[in-house]
């Protein structure tokens, strides 16, 4: 790779740029900033997101399958614990806020980006194909920290709001995406029609899913009454950007 050549990852999102974009700048990231995304619409948006949880650790292992070096399974076995720990406990702490309890996250429907993206995510297991696990990891973990870094400096007092932007801003986040990244740079150009298709379908498929958490907002979720935040928040300073 030269200096006049891009990497391959931001080519992969410059023939992609109008979607990415709609992702990035997303009425759901703006409300988000500001903390006025309703609660109906965070519930369900968070209710549908946690329905990734076990697929995108399947994703993870199979990364890990697919690998081709030691060091590589060794980063993406520390990924996958990342997810499962942090993430998981915000949801947990989220539903119980929003009033999501069990049943009622039960009984909703997978909404249509949802199902399309468990669909995928299952297709790049299936396939065994390195490319093509980075290629929706990276659409995954690095649209979002697109979008995270654009927060201002001050985020709301609401935890559901404002740890949703921490999580994917973080230092453990950056390096994620940088690693993601620097794999799928390094292995999509041997496979560029397969990277590019699932990187494709896969950016469509987050703009799809911001715009259903509106479309199909969870209108039997009812907040906690007012009272301490649940256990285990931390109020953390919003880092100032260089």
């Amino acid at each position: 790779m030269t200096d006049t050549q891009p990497r391959f990852t931001d080519a992969l999102r410059h023939a992609h740029a109008e979607t990415w974009d709609a992702v990035v700048r997303h009425r759901f990231v703006r409300e988000l900033f500001a903390g006025s995304v309703p609660d109906t619409v965070m519930a369900g948006y968070l209710v549908q997101d946690y329905r990734f949880f076990d697929d995108f650790i399947r994703l993870l292992g199979a990364a890990i399958c697919a690998a081709d070096s030691t060091d590589a399974r060794i980063t993406l076995a520390r990924v996958a614990g990342e997810v499962a720990g942090d993430e998981n406990t915000y949801f947990l702490r989220c539903f119980e806020a929003l009033g999501a309890d069990e049943p009622l996250r039960a009984e909703t429907p997978d909404s249509p980006a949802t199902a399309g993206f468990l669909a995928l995510m299952r297709e790049a297991v299936a396939s065994q194909n390195y490319a093509a696990i980075l290629a929706v990891l990276v659409v995954a973990e690095w649209s979002y920290l697109s979008w995270a870094r654009t927060a201002p400096a001050t985020l709301p007092q609401d935890f559901v709001h404002a740890e949703w932007v921490d999580l994917h801003d973080g230092p453990e986040f950056r390096e994620r995406v940088a690693f993601l990244r620097a794999e799928l740079d390094r292995v999509g150009p041997g496979e560029e029609s397969v990277a590019a298709d699932f990187f494709g379908r896969a950016i469509a498929l987050e703009r799809d899913f911001f715009d259903d958490a509106y479309a199909h907002p969870l209108t039997a979720a009812r907040r906690a009454a007012s009272g301490p935040e649940p256990s285990g928040t931390v109020r953390r300073p919003r880092r100032l950007r260089a």
